[in-house]
């Protein structure tokens, strides 16, 4: 009998709890304001010139905030272009082949090599008899023979040269005179992409947090020079528990409303919802998730404006 009465009044607490958890209206979830920050640095190295923005200066997409001395980038784009001035013409040449001057050049030292030969050979032939006869001295006729012989090494150098001079450029040379070209332009590029960046441009709207160089200093690629707030996108991160997950959904419609302006609320969208669970952060200070495994979630405020600052409380009330 004992046992029926005691079963009774926990199903009656049990509805009675679960009743009132029902009647307590839409879930409300705290969690704070997450603004993105950028450190902004040159992608060369060098000494900054100039540098326009201070903190707290608001700042638009394509804005040039600081730059570096352009002077040693702009002597390296013109070597460069030099560079490529050579190579174009040295590509131009291999191309057009060899001139008619010079063809006509070569064949002229052919001829002049032949008749240099023909009279070297009707020396030989006449030492030959007079040394047959003892007219003159062997000596004699080996040395015109030497000279016949050299003569006729003259005629083949100068056939080649001629032959060279009609075929042409190699087709590997011209090959390696394009690629050569195709080097120095990717080098001309890089010192043109190098002197743009020379100037530091702001990448989105946003707020500069910290000035951190000023104008003479040397600073390397990547070196930070800004820190930047952007002004979008501004977002909530909050955490649900895993009953209220079946509650929301991504794209769902929320409002945000701040400590300072609670009646001014800003209207938001459930973005994101961690797959994974993990346990209530320390920045959750609701007393019933405080030991609970909840999920991470992200709401995207449609409107923000500059009342909304990084950390600030915030409650997200899910309709």
């Amino acid at each position: 009998m004992l046992a029926a009465i005691a079963i009774a009044i926990a199903f009656f607490v049990r509805r009675k709890l679960a009743d009132e958890s029902a009647s307590d209206g839409p879930p409300k979830l705290y969690g704070n304001v997450d603004i993105r920050q950028v450190d902004l640095g040159f992608r060369v190295g060098g000494r900054i010139a100039s540098m326009v923005a201070e903190e707290g200066d608001m700042v638009a997409k394509g804005d040039v905030v600081a730059a570096l001395d352009k002077g040693p980038l702009s002597d390296s784009l013109e070597l460069f272009q030099a560079g490529v001035g050579v190579a174009e013409a040295a590509l131009a040449k291999l191309e057009a082949g060899t001139r008619p001057g010079d063809i006509a050049q070569a064949k002229a030292r052919l001829d002049e090599m032949q008749t240099a030969l023909a009279n070297a050979e009707e020396t030989l032939a006449r030492q030959s008899q007079l040394a047959v006869t003892g007219a003159t001295s062997r000596q004699a006729a080996d040395d015109a023979r030497a000279a016949r012989d050299a003569a006729a090494a003259r005629v083949e150098s100068a056939e080649q040269a001629y032959a060279l001079a009609v075929e042409g450029p190699r087709a590997e040379d011209i090959a390696i005179a394009r690629a050569e070209l195709v080097a120095a332009q990717a080098k001309l590029a890089e010192a043109a992409r190098q002197l743009s960046d020379a100037e530091l441009v702001a990448p989105s709207d946003g707020i500069i947090l910290t000035r951190v160089e000023e104008p003479g200093a040397i600073v390397s690629p990547g070196a930070t020079v800004y820190a930047l707030s952007l002004r979008v996108p501004v977002w909530v991160r909050t955490y649900i528990s895993e009953p209220d997950l079946g509650r929301i959904h991504p794209g769902m419609s929320v409002k945000v409303t701040t400590d300072s302006r609670p009646d001014q609320p800003y209207q938001g969208q459930i973005g994101f919802i961690s797959p994974v669970a993990e346990f209530t952060p320390k920045s959750v200070e609701t007393e019933e998730l405080r030991t609970d495994l909840v999920y991470r979630l992200r709401v995207i405020i449609a409107d923000p404006d500059e009342a909304l600052r990084q950390g600030m409380p915030v409650t997200v009330q899910i309709p």
